[in-house]
C-alpha cells in the first residue's frame, strides 16, 4: 500500500492525502487545480518552494500564480534565464549583463565588441520561443560549494564563481537549462513552457526584456518613458565599474581585504558630490529664474528627510536661506481621511492631505507672509500647532518634503517658474552577479524594516504586511510623476546592504514560521547571506544610512 500523506491546500480550504513525496505539481492537480492563472510557485509552511519540490510531510500549501509578487519574480528569474540561454546560443562569446529594472521592464546590455542591431536582437527573440516551444525541464541542481566555484570557472562565469565562493556557505545551487548551467538566486518554474509572454527591444546601448502585467498577465507592461532615471543608473554604474565594484562578490572580496574605509568613503563622497551639484542647479535658478521653492519627492525609505538636511546645508554654502515645510503636518484630522478599497485609512492618497489649507499656506510663504505652521499628531490623528512659524525673506527658498511633493496638483496655484523638482530613490545598481540585479524594492524594505523595528515600534511582520499597500500607493501616487523632476538624486549606496544585514537579521527572525509574512522574511533572511558583514560603527554620523540605522548627526 502506497504511503501517503495530508496536505492541506489554503487556496480551497481543501484536505488531500497524496502519496509521500508528491511534488507540488501533482498536489496542485490532486486539490483541483485551484487557481485561474498557472500556478508559479508555492509557499509551503510560509516558505517559497518550486513547483518540483517533493513534500515528505504534512504541510499547508498555498499556490501562487503571476498575478502575486512572488510569482511574478520567479516568472521574470526563468524569464531571464531562457534569455541568458538565447544570447549564449547566438553569440557564444558574448557577456550579458542583466542590470536593472526601468520602464516598466529590465535593461540588459550584450557586450560582443560592437552594438546589437535590430537583426541580431530578432534572431535571439526567435531562440528564445524555440526554447519555450520545446518547453524543457529546469534542473535543479544542488553541490558543495567548492564543486560549484570550479564548475563555474570552467564554465567562465567568474562573477558566479566570486560570488559563492565570498558568501561562506558550504553547498550551492544552479539550474541546468539542456547543458547550459546557470545560478539564480530563487526558485524557477519547471520548465521553459511556462513562459509565454515576453519581448526584447532596442532600449538606449542595450535592449530592454519586456514583462506581463501583473494585473493582468496576458499583457504586455507597456514601456514607459524613463530617461532621467535610467541616466541615474547610468551614472552609479560608472562609478561601480570605476571602482571595480560591480557586483557583490567583488565587494564581499573588497571587504574581506580590509577596504570597507575606502569603500565608505567613496560611496559617501559621491553622495555629497550629488547633492552639492543639485545644491548649486537650484542656487543658479534661484537668482536667474525666480525659483522660490524646492519640491523633494520620494517612495517609502528612500532617504527623502536626510536628503533635504544635506540639501539645505549645501544650499547655505551657496548663501541661500532654505526654510522647509513637510507634507505630513498636512495631513486631513483622522475622522476626515479617504479610506481604500479594503476600507481601511489610506494614507499614501494625495486626498490624504487638506489641500485648500496647504495651498493657503503656501501662497501665503511666497507672497512674503508670516504662516503658523501646523503640526500632525499621529497619536491622536489630529492637527496641533506648538507656536512654529515660518516667514520668507529675499534670500530665502522654500523646501518642500513629502512623497506627493512631484504631483502637479499639489502646487498647481503656483506657477512652474517657482519651482525645482528633485526625485530621490534607492535605485540599487551593485547586483549580485552579471544576471541576479538586487531590486530596489528590497534595499527599500529593508531599510523600512530595520528603522521601524528601531524607532517606531514596529515588527518586521508589521511592515512587511503593510508593504504591499504602500507599493500600490507608490505605483499610483508616486512613480507616474518621477520623470517631472529636473534632478534625480540616487541614495542608495554599494556598501549599505552588508552593513543592514547585522540590524535586519535579528529583526527578520522574530516572525514566526506560522504567520504568513514568514514567506517574505525567509527569503530576505537568504538574500543577505549573500552579503558579508560591515560594522555600523565605520558610518560617518551624516550618512544617509543613519536614517535609518540611528546615530546620525541630524535630528529626525
Amino acid at each position: 500500500m502506497t504511503e501517503t500523506i495530508t496536505i492541506y491546500c489554503k487556496n480551497n480550504n481543501v484536505y488531500k492525502d497524496v502519496p509521500l513525496g508528491a511534488t507540488l505539481l501533482d498536489i496542485y492537480t490532486a486539490v483541483g487545480s485551484p487557481l485561474k492563472n498557472r500556478p508559479m510557485n508555492a509557499r509551503v509552511n510560509n516558505k517559497v518552494e518550486g513547483l518540483t519540490f517533493r513534500c515528505y510531510y504534512p504541510k499547508d500549501v498555498e499556490f501562487i500564480d503571476y498575478t502575486q509578487l512572488s510569482g511574478q519574480r520567479t516568472y521574470v528569474r526563468s524569464l531571464c534565464f531562457i534569455f541568458s540561454k538565447a544570447v549564449h546560443d547566438v553569440l557564444p562569446t558574448a557577456t550579458l549583463n542583466l542590470e536593472h529594472p526601468v520602464s516598466k521592464g529590465y535593461f540588459c546590455k550584450i557586450h560582443n565588441g560592437k552594438s546589437i542591431d535590430h537583426q541580431t536582437i530578432e534572431k535571439i527573440r526567435t531562440r528564445m520561443r524555440e526554447i519555450i516551444d520545446a518547453d524543457i525541464p529546469f534542473r535543479f541542481k544542488n553541490t558543495r560549494t567548492s564543486d560549484a566555484v570550479k564548475l563555474f570557472h570552467e564554465r567562465g562565469l567568474f562573477d558566479k564563481e566570486l560570488l559563492v565562493e565570498t558568501t561562506g556557505m558550504p553547498y550551492t545551487m544552479y539550474y541546468d537549462l539542456d547543458g547550459y548551467i546557470n545560478y539564480f538566486y530563487g526558485c524557477l518554474t519547471p520548465s521553459t513552457g511556462y513562459i509565454q509572454l515576453f519581448d526584447i527591444v532596442p532600449y538606449f546601448d542595450g535592449v530592454l526584456l519586456r514583462i506581463p502585467r501583473r494585473s493582468d498577465p496576458q499583457e504586455l507592461e507597456p514601456v514607459i518613458k524613463q530617461d532621467k532615471m535610467f541616466q541615474a543608473y547610468k551614472e552609479h554604474l560608472t562609478l561601480l565599474d570605476t571602482v571595480v565594484l560591480n557586483n557583490v562578490g567583488d565587494l564581499n572580496k573588497a571587504i574581506r581585504k580590509g577596504m570597507t574605509p575606502e569603500i565608505i568613503m567613496v560611496s559617501e563622497a559621491m553622495q555629497e558630490k550629488s547633492v552639492a551639484k543639485i545644491a548649486e542647479e537650484i542656487a543658479c535658478r534661484f537668482r536667474d529664474n525666480g525659483v522660490r521653492m524646492v519640491l523633494i519627492s520620494g517612495p517609502s525609505s528612500s532617504g527623502k528627510t536626510t536628503f533635504c538636511k544635506r540639501l539645505q546645508i549645501q544650499l547655505i554654502t551657496n548663501l541661500i536661506h532654505p526654510v522647509s515645510i513637510s507634507l505630513d503636518d498636512y495631513f486631513l484630522d483622522r475622522e476626515h481621511t479617504p479610506k481604500d478599497e479594503k476600507g481601511e485609512y489610506d494614507f499614501e492618497s494625495l486626498y490624504a492631505l487638506d489641500l485648500p489649507y496647504f495651498n493657503s499656506d503656501l501662497q501665503k510663504a511666497i507672497n512674503g507672509e508670516e504662516i503658523a505652521l501646523p503640526t500632525f499628531s499621529f497619536e491622536t490623528g489630529s492637527r496641533i500647532y506648538k507656536g512654529n512659524k515660518l516667514k520668507m525673506g529675499p534670500n530665502s527658498i522654500l523646501i518642500i518634503e513629502g512623497i506627493h511633493a512631484l504631483n502637479p496638483e499639489l502646487t498647481s496655484i503656483l506657477d512652474d517658474h517657482y519651482k525645482y523638482k528633485v526625485y530621490v530613490s534607492a535605485l540599487t545598481s551593485i547586483s549580485l552577479d552579471n544576471h541576479n540585479w538586487i531590486p530596489t524594492t528590497d534595499n527599500r524594505l529593508l531599510r523600512r524594516i530595520v528603522r521601524d523595528y528601531r524607532f517606531r515600534g514596529y515588527s518586521a511582520k508589521d511592515t512587511i504586511a503593510r508593504w504591499e499597500s504602500v507599493r500600490k500607493g507608490e505605483d499610483k501616487w508616486i512613480f507616474p510623476y518621477q520623470e517631472n523632476a529636473d534632478a534625480m538624486f540616487n541614495s542608495a549606496m554599494l556598501y549599505e546592504l552588508a552593513a543592514l544585514r547585522k540590524y535586519a537579521e535579528p529583526i527578520l527572525m522574530e516572525v514566526l514560521e506560522i504567520e504568513e509574512e514568514n514567506a517574505e522574511a525567509y527569503r530576505l533572511l537568504r538574500f543577505l547571506r549573500y552579503f558579508n558583514y560591515i560594522h555600523e560603527t565605520e558610518l560617518p554620523p551624516t550618512s544617509l544610512l543613519r536614517e535609518f540605522l540611528g546615530g546620525s548627526s541630524f535630528s529626525y
